[in-house]
């Protein structure tokens, strides 16, 4: 597990990597040695704690986060060692912008299971989204090491996007491509593409991202902003005028329906 608030990137670049950690489930040491861990090596109480815990990232997907946090506690009073348990309280914290809370937890999910892509994934969006892309770099790579990491694409992306964030384009188009070859058809590295060739300047390759985006029909306010961005800047006032009316429509009170009503197209 991009955007002005974070749930609204979370769905796409966070959550659905937990729920896949989550529904493999935390293996006790009682798998064979010559065996990857499954679900059937959880324990009851593994069990019941996971319940907990899917519970907790169903409230945190409806904006819940009072309920989300209960639930959370309500897994760790079950099994304090989950480690899931902590990354999901840190994402909670940082959707609610408590970000000391959100960086205690993620602290402690990572002592209790160091070696976890998604936890190296996350924690590293954590420090991007917090001011510090520099130090995200490292986490993506580590998540990235790991051979047993089934969602290699996330991390790509957001190293790609941190990297952009950077303005180091170099780095970013090299993530970024990589992305594109694990799942060409995703529309967050289609977008992501597109940011990147609209700073770069370079409006042919931005226009064929953000229309690959716009094809998918996952029309957030910043699928539509980025749009209407790369029309304003190869010069189609109709397609950028249509894209406005459909910014208007779905997202009267979004930040990037007030930054074109202000023409921010270059900030």
């Amino acid at each position: 597990m991009i955007a002005a608030r974070f749930y609204r990137s979370l769905s796409a670049t966070v959550l659905a990597a937990l729920l896949l950690a989550l529904l493999g489930g935390c293996a006790t040491d009682a798998a064979p040695k010559n065996d990857l861990p499954t679900t059937s090596d959880q324990t009851e109480i593994q069990r019941r704690a996971q319940i907990r815990l899917q519970l907790a990232i169903g409230y945190l997907e409806q904006g819940q986060m009072t309920t989300a946090l209960d639930e959370v506690k309500q897994a760790l009073q079950i099994d304090p060692a989950l480690a899931d348990a902590y990354s999901v309280r840190a994402l909670i914290y940082m959707e609610m912008a408590e970000n000391r809370l959100a960086e205690e937890n993620f602290q402690q999910a990572m002592k209790l299971a160091p070696d976890n892509p998604d936890l190296a994934n996350n924690y590293g969006w954590f420090l991007c989204q917090t001011g510090r892309a520099d130090k995200s770099i490292p986490y993506f790579e580590k998540a990235l090491s790991n051979r047993q990491y089934s969602s290699p694409s996330r991390a790509l992306n957001n190293a790609g996007m941190c990297s952009l964030r950077m303005k180091n384009m170099a780095e970013a188009e090299k993530y970024l491509a990589r992305a594109f070859q694990f799942e060409p058809g995703n529309p967050d590295i289609n977008l992501s593409l597109a940011k990147l060739y609209l700073a770069r300047g370079d409006q042919p390759r931005a226009q064929f991202y953000s229309r690959r985006v716009l094809s998918a029909e996952r029309l957030t306010a910043d699928v539509l902003w980025t749009a209407i961005r790369v029309e304003h800047r190869g010069g189609d006032k109709m397609a950028e005028a249509g894209l406005a009316n459909q910014l208007r429509r779905r997202f009267p009170n979004s930040p990037e329906y007030a930054a074109y009503l202000r023409g921010a197209f270059d900030e």
